[in-house]
């Protein structure tokens, strides 16, 4: 699984588990090597990239090839001890000169999907490569064409053998990915998925919270709501809890063990997920219920109409779009559910709660809870 956080990656036996490289690293290696070849030199191998953290991996290549105009580099992807479903594929980078002041254009190869339906950070009808692994690319493949002295104007087209087949143990063909997998990663760094041990690192993060005397902790779901509670209020990294999917386990363990104030900071679809009540807003565990969402709208004055379109949305993000473009609060509304929720469970705790809803560029775009807020009262 790709996070945007580190864990305690030691495994049920003891045994630490082995991270591995996302899609996204694999296939950048893969288009800095293939750059290279196609520009004339060698292929390098191994091949070095820089993650966006700063690591600098090496990957040994599995394919190598070249032609007229074109190189292709495939690099055979390592989730290390992560029951990913890409571990073991090979992907592949092919990438041929474009048109002169094109720069970087991207194109799906066998294997990797088409965006058919909104809803997702591409827009309809471009290849699944995410945009991590999107800026990852570009940026390995122009510095490479800078050290030839040739420009980055470059078709880069990512494939992974067998990623149609692959794809049907995933949730691309209902979020409208067709023909097969996406390129993935945040990180470039794949770290290997134990519930024990992510609880147990947030309940040692409570624990040092509350011996350095900390006032104030922020629970959040990610590196980009992490960075976004920081920037507001300025928390030492101590009062930080990588709470990650498991809002249950933070907020069962807080209960018992309190700090005055708690902030939990999300996405809009994780933090839904709280909203409706559940502890764990892993998406393969548990999916947005849209039904539950249109509601939602309902309820804060939505016509009939982008009612019946949010029950039809391919993602939360369609309906967070859908309800942006009516005016209506519903990342204020489904802030204000959470909160409701993390109440009941932290029952008579003596704690203060406010939650932010963190959009994907960092910013903040609902709360509730009082603490800082900005927003005008909900309509109820």
């Amino acid at each position: 699984m790709d996070v945007d956080g580190d864990i305690d990656t030691e495994g049920t036996e003891g045994r630490a588990l082995r991270p591995g490289w996302t899609t996204g690293a694999c296939a950048t290696a893969a288009a800095a090597a293939a750059t290279t070849a196609l520009f004339g030199g060698d292929f390098p191998d191994p091949v070095s990239i820089t993650l966006p953290g700063g690591q600098r991996p090496a990957f040994v290549l599995a394919v190598t090839e070249r032609g007229d105009g074109w190189a292709q580099a495939g690099v055979i992807k390592d989730a290390g001890d992560d029951p990913d479903v890409t571990h073991g594929a090979l992907v592949r980078a092919r990438v041929a000169a474009g048109t002169a002041g094109s720069g970087v254009t991207f194109r799906a190869g066998p294997g990797v999907g088409t965006v058919t339906l909104p809803g997702l950070p591409l827009p309809v009808g471009e290849p699944a490569i995410n945009p991590v692994p999107r800026a990852m690319i570009r940026e390995a493949v122009t510095a490479v064409a800078q050290a030839a002295g040739r420009p980055a104007d470059l078709v880069v087209e990512i494939g992974i053998d067998n990623g149609e087949v692959l794809a049907r143990r995933t949730m691309n063909a209902r979020l409208g990915i067709i023909g097969g997998l996406s390129v993935l990663g945040t990180t470039g760094i794949v770290v290997p998925y134990s519930c024990g041990a992510w609880i147990a690192s947030i309940h040692r993060g409570v624990d040092v919270a509350r011996a350095a005397g900390l006032p104030h902790v922020a629970a959040c779901t990610g590196r980009t709501s992490e960075a976004a509670i920081t920037r507001r209020y300025g928390l030492p990294e101590q009062a930080l809890l990588d709470m990650g999917d498991f809002a249950g386990g933070t907020l069962k363990y807080l209960r018992r063990h309190p700090v005055p104030h708690l902030t939990i900071a999300g996405g809009f679809a994780k933090l839904g997920k709280l909203a409706q009540g559940l502890m764990d807003l892993h998406s393969k565990r548990h999916a947005v219920d849209l039904d539950w969402l249109a509601g939602v709208l309902a309820d804060l004055g939505a016509t009939s109409d982008l009612v019946a379109k949010a029950r039809g949305a391919n993602t939360a993000l369609e309906v967070l779009q859908l309800a942006d473009a009516a005016g209506l609060p519903v990342a204020d509304r489904v802030a204000e559910m959470a909160r409701a929720v993390a109440l009941r469970v932290l029952e008579d705790a003596p704690i203060t709660v406010d939650v932010m809803v963190i959009d994907r560029q960092g910013g903040i775009i609902g709360q509730a809870g009082g603490v800082g807020q900005t927003h005008s009262p909900l309509p109820r």
